[in-house]
């Protein structure tokens, strides 16, 4: 891995001790979990350090790194990406594992989780969502996302991601485990048996070398290439060192276009997934 690189632009028109005392100050719930994902990831990046898994941050902890150096202070959650072959070998470390603390999530663990991705997530505690499917989980703590990324085309990720999102999206509705969970199962053999491996061939064709999130994940227009991904460098997030692309400036600005420009109150106020962080920040209005 090559050491770390400025890449990105380092003055930034905010205040960062205003936006930490707004949004995420020393003690406050929001703290408190962000402090809890840091842990798990670095649990996380031991892992696959001692297993030459490559990996690195993404999304919206990628923003954090370059325009915060750590958390955007408001942000909840935690975004990781690799290779699917690099997930697959993940998976089956932290399956033997069984940590009595974390669980990987997932379609595997959890028939009721139904993201093609997983989660990696602390088995106590419980997380106050608006998600319909979020009671029916066997694990409600905390985590942070694992993605993969596949070379495909945007017209296959999209296709299933709109294919498997909105036929899964339909069992949310039924009140009944009898039904619901045979259901999501043949929804995910259908898909990911038949649906998806033709998607895959489709996606074969793409001359531009595109990665996307691997079929069924969703956000399709997140483009990776592999001339800004390779090799991985370094970049701080926390105070710590993690991996990131090799240019930052170009995926972000491809995925957020400004990146470096703040969003406005209202927008940060949908970004916040969880209601407890929502009324500690908002008070009873949230």
């Amino acid at each position: 891995m090559n050491e770390e690189k400025p890449t990105c632009d380092n003055i930034y028109s905010f205040d960062a001790k205003a936006l930490r005392e707004r949004y995420n100050p020393d003690g406050s719930a929001l703290r408190r979990d962000q402090l809890e994902l840091l842990k798990m990831l670095e649990h996380v990046a031991k892992i696959c350090d001692e297993n030459d898994i490559k990996w690195w941050l993404s999304s919206g902890t990628l923003l954090g790194a370059a325009r915060h150096k750590g958390f955007i202070p408001w942000d909840d959650d935690i975004d990781i990406v690799m290779l699917r072959k690099d997930y697959r070998r993940l998976e089956r470390i932290l399956r033997k594992q069984n940590d009595p603390d974390y669980v990987l999530h997932s379609m595997r663990s959890d028939v009721e989780y139904v993201n093609c991705f997983g989660k990696y997530r602390k088995r106590a505690g419980r997380i106050e969502s608006s998600g319909r499917r979020y009671d029916y989980y066997k694990w409600c703590g905390i985590g942070f996302d694992i993605f993969t990324i596949e070379k495909t085309s945007f017209f296959a990720a999209k296709a299933a991601s709109t294919i498997y999102g909105n036929i899964q999206h339909l069992t949310s509705y039924i009140r009944w485990g009898w039904l619901r969970k045979p259901l999501i199962r043949l929804i995910e053999l259908l898909c990911l048996g038949i649906i998806f491996p033709v998607l895959r061939l489709i996606g074969l064709i793409n001359p531009k070398g595109e990665y996307h999130y691997s079929l069924g994940q969703g956000w399709s227009r997140h483009t990776f290439l592999a001339k800004d991904t390779f090799p991985l460098t370094t970049a701080t997030f926390e105070g710590d060192s993690f991996p990131v692309p090799r240019d930052m400036d170009a995926y972000l600005t491809r995925v957020y276009g400004d990146w470096r420009k703040l969003p406005n109150d209202e927008t940060i106020k949908r970004c916040i997934h969880c209601k407890e962080y929502l009324r500690e920040i908002y008070g009873k209005q949230a």
